[in-house]
């Protein structure tokens, strides 16, 4: 009787101990992560806007360059522009930090930036991936939003 208990305890466990598991594997088979995240906003000298972003590929795959399309919104929730970011080249785990200058417009005119569509994303081998819009996180540290 008490081998039979101590069979079905670590039958639990290991069952147990499986499931626990099971999440972490179904993780490693998601999309790949592209972050962006809107840093910091500031207002430049001559009146426009720096908007400083952070990008972190997170993807395992070395990227030769990528492009995102945005809508830049004012106060009043109107698109004012639409802009491409260029993020350049980043290997497999860089972060990079990359600067924008919005002339004609303070930063407190701008409500929110939008990624519209993706205008680049060319990987080192030669190929295009997917994860550019699928696996793309974003965030915002400061007033102005920013999102998909």
């Amino acid at each position: 009787m008490l081998f039979k208990n101590v069979i079905s305890g670590f039958t639990a466990a290991l069952f147990g101990g499986a499931m626990i598991a099971m999440p972490a594997m179904a993780q490693d088979t998601q999309t790949p992560r592209f972050s962006l995240e809107l840093n910091n906003a500031a207002d430049t000298e001559q009146g426009g806007c720096r908007l400083t972003y952070v990008a972190a590929n997170q993807t395992g795959l070395a990227i030769e360059a990528i492009s995102y399309q945005v809508a830049v919104f004012d106060a009043d929730g109107g698109v004012t522009d639409l802009l491409v970011l260029e993020f350049g080249n980043l290997i497999a785990g860089k972060t990079k930090v990359v600067q924008f200058d919005l002339a004609g417009r303070g930063c407190a005119d701008i409500s929110r930036i939008t990624v519209n569509e993706v205008a680049e994303c060319a990987l080192a081998d030669g190929g295009v991936g997917d994860f550019c819009l699928t696996g793309l996180e974003t965030a915002s540290r400061g007033a102005i939003q920013f999102g998909i």
